[in-house]
């Protein structure tokens, strides 16, 4: 009875989503132009709505399957700015359903994050984005929990300065810190092409805690990471700061305080805990100029 049930509820959601054949094997397509594909179902029928709070695990890469980026976040919900966007295959999801999507590529680049297509995405190609929902909030769940969170950990702030100030001085730092706080420390210098807004640069990062254990390494994976410079969901605001002072060819060490890092709540992950400094060596292996308009501020680091 309950694989009947099942079944039937399938069949129903398969009918909402798809109205037309999908050009691409396994996918359904949308009447917006979506092409998707549940690859698990959750236990609750009630999909996101504008307004929740969702968290994801989330990964966008080229039609033939190269990653360019993957991680858990939470993003507020809203409705959908035009059609066929991002935000629709949020809403297409309950928690605990995990399903992949192909969209539209210039649409997410330059109407979503608004910003150019990097340069591994032609004009016209199309993305996927595979999704996996860990979990769905309403708004006045998540602000209820975000209280109760920062109540329990009011005194981190304290500690964190304690602590990075103790790594300061046995590490016997010198330079003085960013107006933000931010330390940069030049191992290997670079030419004079400076980072602009607009600009694709690669880099390659390890993270790493002030104890030295690591986090994160795009070594490791021997996977330069690119993105364009400048725009929202790309890097945490620490990170924008330091390869905004970089030039190309540089190899540098940042010291991040949570202020600039990672937060009061952490990484998304939960890797990285709440009020908690970071190490990051960086090296600006590459900056591919993107448009650069007359009086445009086009490095706020200068």
């Amino acid at each position: 009875m309950i694989k009947k049930t099942s079944l039937i509820i399938i069949v129903i959601l398969m009918g909402l989503y798809s109205c037309n054949t999908s050009k691409y094997k396994g996918y359904s397509r949308t009447k917006s132009g979506i092409h998707f594909k549940l690859i698990q179902f959750g236990e609750s029928a009630e999909k996101a709505k504008p307004g929740d709070y969702i968290t994801v695990d989330i990964s966008y890469k080229t039609i033939l399957d190269s990653v360019f980026f993957e991680g858990r976040r939470k993003l507020k919900l809203t409705e959908p700015a035009f059609s066929g966007s991002i935000d629709e295959c949020f809403l297409m999801l309950a928690k605990d359903e995990r399903a992949s999507f192909i969209i539209s590529a210039d649409d997410f680049f330059k109407k979503t994050i608004e910003t150019t297509l990097p340069a591994f995405i032609q004009p016209d190609d199309p993305m996927k984005v595979d999704v996996d929902v860990i979990d769905i909030q309403t708004e006045q769940e998540y602000i209820m929990e975000k209280e109760a969170f920062l109540h329990w950990i009011e005194d981190f702030g304290d500690y964190e300065k304690v602590i990075l100030r103790q790594y300061i001085d046995n590490e016997e730092v010198e330079i003085e810190p960013t107006e933000s706080g931010l330390f940069h420390i030049i191992l290997n210098e670079g030419n004079d092409e400076k980072v602009f807004l607009g600009d694709t640069v690669t880099v390659h990062y390890e993270g790493k805690f002030l104890n030295g254990k690591f986090f994160d390494s795009t070594k490791r994976r021997n996977s330069p990471f690119q993105f364009v410079y400048g725009k929202k969901w790309q890097v945490i605001e620490g990170l924008e700061e330091a390869i905004g002072r970089m030039t190309k060819g540089e190899k540098a060490l940042f010291i991040i305080p949570s202020q600039i890092g990672f937060g009061e709540t952490g990484s998304s992950t939960g890797i990285i805990p709440p009020y908690t400094s970071t190490l990051f060596e960086v090296e600006l292996l590459d900056v591919i100029p993107g448009p650069r308009k007359e009086n445009m501020d086009l490095n706020k680091y200068d």
